[in-house]
């Protein structure tokens, strides 16, 4: 039976190559705790999480001082038995964002090497229910791009094969989200979809408000219109509107994602494996959607959630964001606005460890 033997911790700080900015803040910089398992038959694998500008050393302590010589000697294998280990060792802090990340860098790395021990691609060892997955964009939709700008590259994403674009919303005033989701709409058509984010900035009764203008639009969706933790004022506001309302990036647990599905709050999943702690967590959240009538389309980690969506039954889209060109050897494979999954044994990254160690912020091992 092999035992882990060693971890070891990096964190690299990436900079966005495009300004992002939205309701309530912006993206400055892309912080990425990777860690990295090696157990006695050599085999290795690497996992990761991120920030998007602080809080990346608090997950790379608990990560060093905590997590890391808890998993010295345990067998490598027993995925859903370490995370639940982790996550009562640290019970006094979750559900947070702090646990959570950290146990997704722990966990992923964890399926990478499973999946490397087996011979397997991530997609094929979670379900491998199919072997692509339409893409929608949302680096040309940010709330400071201006309208004309929004419009060419809308059209720039539907003629490479991009089934749909995301846009921020959450100007002082509805008219101005207004114009400019009209101009992208007259500027693609009908057979384009066109989403839509809040980023939590709005009250009830103004996600009201915004709703029934997004309904004259044909949106896809409307994306965290209000505070994450309130699920009540969701439901309030699925059964106002007929724009399906989609959550799930600011959620850290399995229980809050039932409380949205049970009560009929949201109609769109949008879990990140970052954010609830792991592939393992994240694949419950999918069976429950699933068992809901409800489609998975997650948040961010484009990278990582192409195998994932891949591999489950209820996905409906990629969220086309790259986060890690300056420290992979290649990006995902795209063809006529669809990704395809490697079929690499592991997470299917393919690491430039030279980069890594050029741009890391930290290192250590245990």
């Amino acid at each position: 039976m092999p035992k882990i033997e060693r971890v070891e911790i990096t964190m690299v700080n990436l900079a966005p190559k495009t300004l992002r900015e939205d309701a309530i803040q912006t993206f400055t910089c892309q912080e990425t705790p990777l860690v990295t398992i090696t157990d006695s038959d050599g085999v290795c694998g690497t996992g990761y999480c991120y920030t998007i500008g602080t809080g990346g050393p608090s997950v790379v302590a608990l990560l060093e001082k905590s997590f890391a010589p808890a998993l010295i000697g345990k067998d490598p294998e027993r995925i859903g038995g370490i995370w639940h280990e982790l996550l009562l060792q640290t019970h006094a802090t979750s559900v947070g964002a702090i646990t959570s990340l950290a146990l997704a860098a722990v966990d992923t790395a964890l399926w990478d090497m499973a999946c490397k021990r087996a011979k397997l691609p991530l997609w094929k060892a979670v379900g491998g229910a199919r072997e692509s997955i339409p893409v929608y964009s949302t680096e040309g939709g940010w709330l400071q791009i201006e309208t004309p700008a929004l419009v060419e590259d809308a059209l720039a994403k539907q003629a490479a094969g991009f089934g749909g674009a995301k846009y921020k919303v959450g100007h002082p005033h509805v008219a101005t989200d207004a114009k400019r989701l009209a101009a992208v709409r007259e500027a693609v058509g009908d057979n384009f979809d066109i989403m839509t984010d809040a980023n939590q900035s709005f009250s009830l009764s103004e996600s009201i408000r915004r709703a029934k203008m997004l309904e004259e639009q044909g949106i896809a969706w409307f994306e965290e219109p209000l505070k994450a933790d309130n699920v009540t004022a969701h439901a309030e506001l699925a059964r106002s509107t007929s724009v399906p309302i989609a959550v799930g990036e600011s959620i850290y647990s399995l229980s809050q994602f039932k409380e949205y599905l049970v009560h009929g709050a949201a109609s769109i999943i949008q879990v990140d494996v970052a954010r609830i702690g792991g592939i393992t967590p994240w694949l419950k959240v999918a069976a429950l959607a699933e068992a809901h009538g409800v489609v998975v389309c997650p948040h961010f980690l484009m990278e990582l959630h192409l195998p994932l969506v891949c591999g489950i039954n209820n996905a409906q889209w990629l969220e086309y964001i790259p986060q890690l060109d300056l420290i992979t050897e290649h990006g995902i494979t795209m063809k006529d606005g669809r990704a395809y999954p490697s079929d690499e044994a592991g997470l299917g990254i393919a690491w430039d460890w030279d980069a890594i160690q050029k741009n890391a912020s930290y290192g250590a091992e245990i």
